[in-house]
């Protein structure tokens, strides 16, 4: 009997991995031919700093080099102790489309990025706002182009994907595969009409959204999520659309060390923590669905005919493979897929150990 249940128990959670990886192919029709808005908008890009001098030498010429007719750049000086200001101060001598918002820490809004943002969105000159951040790069000069075409007067929230750069190192396979199951996830939950996150790399709204939900105030003692937190508030089907084409991409500069990648992992996944029920619910089943698929497959091959558990075990595989292969191959990283399986289950154990992390200590926000 127990074992009966045991199996049973195991049938029903691969179903549920099987069903969330069939919903996550909807994405990967995302990208037919729509309507789009009116070409060539005023846009205003959004850059908020903390520390980050040697980033903007590096990244704000790429920036400043888009084939865009009219388009600001506003950079955000959030309290930097280090050259940041004066970095930004030498580009507007070749530069007259930027502007320079420096923020000096205020009692009430100590350290918090969502208050720089603030002032940088009230003074940006034009409503329609591109965000990405100081240690990212677009990977193609028409990167406003395609990031804002898909603007209309009904899409007014478009969510990017901000990659990873493709490095050398046993960690970067790691930060690269979570970059794009996560990407997969708040795409494909988009595409159905539920939009969840987007990420502060590579995200565009009207600045009008930002006034309907009173920008942060909802989530303005939380120190992260200005990008996630605020889509919760803001993005619903009729207002979001998701746009994937290569040259709409963000590069950023990955972690290092599994030590940098916990620490950035651990403040992101604190912030979950405030996401609506119905999300976390979703979120959550995913996760415990695949922690048990794993964890009753391997009780199973010791205790039940292999001949029964081998089949469902790669079926469960051959949906997987089919979905996230032609999503890496979507996201230009079909590197990952070969290393599928060996990812995966390091992942899991990465992600359990944040998890007991955070109950027992708050993460660090914003540098």
């Amino acid at each position: 009997m127990f074992i009966a249940v045991v199996f049973y128990t195991f049938v029903v959670f691969t179903g549920i991995q099987i069903i969330y990886y069939f919903t996550f192919s909807s994405f990967l029709f995302s990208d037919k031919k729509q309507k789009k808005g009116v070409q060539k908008i005023p846009v205003s890009v959004i850059i908020c700093a903390k520390n980050e001098a040697e980033n903007l030498q590096k990244f704000l010429p790429l920036i400043l080099k888009q084939k865009y007719d009219t388009y600001q750049v506003v950079l955000i000086n959030d309290a930097s102790t280090d050259k940041t200001l004066e970095v930004m101060q030498s580009f507007t001598r070749e530069h007259k489309n930027i502007k320079i918002i420096d923020v000096e820490n205020i009692e009430a809004f100590w350290g918090n990025k969502k208050y720089a943002l603030t002032l940088g969105i009230k003074a940006a000159q034009y409503d329609h706002l591109l965000f990405t951040d100081a240690d990212c790069k677009p990977v193609s000069k028409n990167w406003i182009y395609e990031m804002t075409q898909n603007f209309t007067s009904e899409k007014t929230i478009v969510l990017g994907y901000g990659k990873y750069k493709k490095e050398k190192l046993f960690v970067n396979l790691f930060v690269r595969f979570e970059t794009l199951l996560t990407a997969i996830q708040y795409f494909s939950y988009a595409r159905m009409g539920a939009p969840y996150m987007g990420v502060g790399r590579n995200l565009a709204y009207h600045r009008s959204e930002f006034f309907n939900v009173k920008g942060f105030i909802n989530h303005m003692y939380i120190k992260s999520g200005d990008d996630d937190l605020f889509i919760q508030d803001a993005a619903n089907k009729e207002n979001t659309v998701i746009y994937t084409s290569e040259k709409s991409f963000t590069e950023s500069e990955a972690p290092q060390s599994f030590n940098e990648w916990f620490r950035q992992k651990r403040r992101h996944i604190s912030t979950a923590n405030h996401y609506k029920f119905q999300h976390k619910f979703f979120l959550g089943l995913f996760f415990i669905s695949k922690v048990l698929f794993f964890l009753l497959s391997t009780i199973l091959f010791f205790i039940y005919p292999w001949e029964i558990i081998l089949p469902i075990v790669l079926s469960y595989y051959f949906v997987q493979y089919l979905v996230i292969g032609f999503s890496a191959r979507k996201l230009k990283e079909s590197q990952i897929i070969y290393f599928l399986p060996f990812l995966e289950i390091g992942l899991l154990f990465f992600q359990f150990s944040i998890f007991i992390t955070n109950l027992w200590s708050k993460p660090n926000h914003w540098k």
